[in-house]
């Protein structure tokens, strides 16, 4: 009897939620492996990232960006 109640709880407690939880760290996985490969396709013969990157990984909280302006426009 006791064997019984304890193979009703792995099946309907243990084993759902250790299900539920790896495909939690395989989604993780997933995601890193798809932005990583999405990130290095945007990188530019020089290096840098393209505009979308740099948009992509940019802080939306951080407020707008400082424009940088060259001194040769000054008039």
């Amino acid at each position: 009897m006791v064997g019984t109640i304890l193979f009703i709880i792995i099946l309907v407690i243990v084993m759902p939620v250790g299900i539920l939880m790896s495909f939690g760290a395989l989604a993780g996985i997933v995601g890193y492996l798809a932005k990583t490969g999405v990130d290095s396709d945007h990188v530019g013969e020089d290096g840098l990232p393209s505009e979308r990157l740099a948009v992509a990984q940019s802080n939306p909280w951080a407020g707008p960006a400082e424009v940088e302006t060259s001194g040769d426009d000054e008039s």
